[in-house]
C-alpha cells in the first residue's frame, strides 16, 4: 500500500522550476521529474521527488503566513546534519535551498526511507504481541537517542523554561477565541519549572509513534525516526512526557490530527512506558507530570496555529476546520492532571 497521494491542489509547486535546479544542485540526476505527496501531516509539507531512479524527500513549510520561529526548514537541515551521523535512524539530508524564488519557500531534501508508518490504521498482521514489541522498540530508540552525546543544535541550559514561555507566546499569537483553560496552564506551567538536567540530551522535540518507520518486513523493528523541526538540546524527559501525550493522553480523541491507534490491547500502558523507559536509561521520572501538561499544552498550542491558518483563509484544507474543538478538548485533559 502506498503511503503517498497525488498532490494536493492548493499545494502544487513550480515543479519545472524545482526539477531544473535539483539537477543542477545534484548533478548525478537524470530523468524526468515525478512528484507525489505524503498527505499525514498537518504542518510542514512533504513531497515524495522522484528523477529517474531517484528517490528524495522535499520539506517546505505551509503555505501562507506562519508563527514567528516555526517552521524553519533551514534549522531543521541542520539538526539533521549534525544527528545523523551519530544516530543514524534520522534520515540523511543532502541539500538545502534558501532561495525562494525556486518554490516560494525555503526547502531541504533529504533521503527517502521505505517502510510502514503507523497512524490511523494498523497493517492487517498486527496482533497484541505485536503491538508490545513496537511499543518496546519505540521507548528503546527514545533512550537510544537520550544516550547519544550532545550535538551543536542548541543551548541546553534553561531549557524548558525557554520552551513554556515560547510555547505561550505562540498560543497568544495564535489564538482565535478565549480558551481559560489554557491561560490556566500557562500560569501553572511557569511556576513549576523543573531544574535543568545535570546531563541534557538530543531532544526530538515530537517523538510519537507516526514520526517512526518501521522495517516491513519486521515490525518491531524501526528504521526511521522523522520530523527533527522542533530538535534541541535540553531535557529528555521533554520528549517522554510527548510519547505519553500521544500513546496514552489522547490516544482516543478520535480526530485523526491527534488520535492514535495506541488504546488497543497490546500496545503499552503509561506505566509501562515510563517503568522501560526508567529502566533502560536510568533517569527519574517521579516529575513526569509537569512533563504531560506540557506535552498536552504544546500540542493544543500547535493544532491551534494549524487551525488559526484555515480560520484566516491560508488554507482551504477540510481537516482543519473543526481544530479548535481539539484545541479545547487538549486544554481540558491537561488540566485535569494538574
Amino acid at each position: 500500500m502506498s503511503d503517498t497521494k497525488p498532490v494536493r491542489a492548493s499545494e502544487q509547486l513550480d515543479w519545472e522550476r524545482l526539477g531544473a535546479y535539483l539537477r543542477d544542485a545534484l548533478p548525478e540526476l537524470h530523468g524526468e521529474l515525478r512528484v507525489e505527496q505524503f498527505p499525514g501531516g498537518h504542518s510542514n509539507l512533504t513531497y515524495l521527488i522522484g528523477i529517474g531512479e531517484t528517490a528524495l524527500v522535499l520539506r517546505r513549510p505551509p503555505f501562507g503566513p506562519v508563527p514567528p520561529r516555526a517552521h524553519d526548514m533551514a534549522r531543521e537541515y541542520r539538526v539533521l546534519a549534525a544527528v545523523h551521523p551519530h544516530f543514524p535512524l534520522a534520515p540523511k539530508p543532502y541539500l538545502l535551498c534558501e532561495d525562494t524564488s525556486v518554490i516560494g519557500s525555503v526547502f531541504y531534501v533529504m533521503e527517502r526511507r521505505n517502510g510502514v508508518v503507523i497512524r490511523t490504521k494498523e497493517p492487517p498482521e498486527m496482533t497484541p504481541e505485536l503491538r508490545a514489541r513496537i511499543s518496546e522498540s519505540a521507548v528503546d530508540t527514545l533512550v537510544e537517542l537520550h544516550a547519544v552525546a550532545p550535538v551543536p543544535i542548541g543551548k541546553p541550559e534553561g531549557f524548558v523554561a525557554r520552551q513554556v514561555h515560547g510555547w505561550t507566546e505562540r498560543w497568544h499569537g495564535s489564538k482565535t477565541s478565549e480558551v481559560p483553560e489554557m491561560e490556566s496552564l500557562a500560569g501553572w506551567l511557569a511556576s513549576r519549572v523543573p531544574a535543568d538536567p545535570a546531563a541534557p540530551s538530543i531532544v526530538h522535540g515530537d517523538f510519537k509513534l507516526d514520526n517512526v518507520m518501521l522495517d516491513a518486513g519486521d515490525l518491531s523493528r524501526i528504521v526511521g525516526v522523522f520530523d527533527w523541526e522542533m530538535s534541541a538540546l535540553g531535557d529528555p524527559l521533554v520528549d517522554l512526557g510527548i510519547l505519553l501525550c500521544y500513546w496514552v493522553h489522547v490516544a482516543s480523541a478520535g480526530h485523526e490530527a491527534v488520535s492514535t491507534v495506541t488504546a488497543r490491547p497490546g500496545w503499552f500502558g503509561r506505566e509501562e512506558i515510563l517503568r522501560r523507559y526508567a529502566d533502560r536509561s536510568h533517569r527519574d521520572v517521579a516529575n513526569i507530570s509537569f512533563y504531560e501538561v506540557f506535552a498536552l499544552f504544546k500540542l493544543a498550542v500547535v493544532v491551534q496555529q494549524i487551525f488559526a491558518r484555515y480560520h484566516r483563509g491560508q488554507t482551504d484544507d477540510p481537516r482543519f476546520a473543526t481544530l479548535d474543538q481539539q484545541v479545547a478538548m487538549l486544554a481540558r485533559k491537561a488540566a485535569e492532571l494538574t
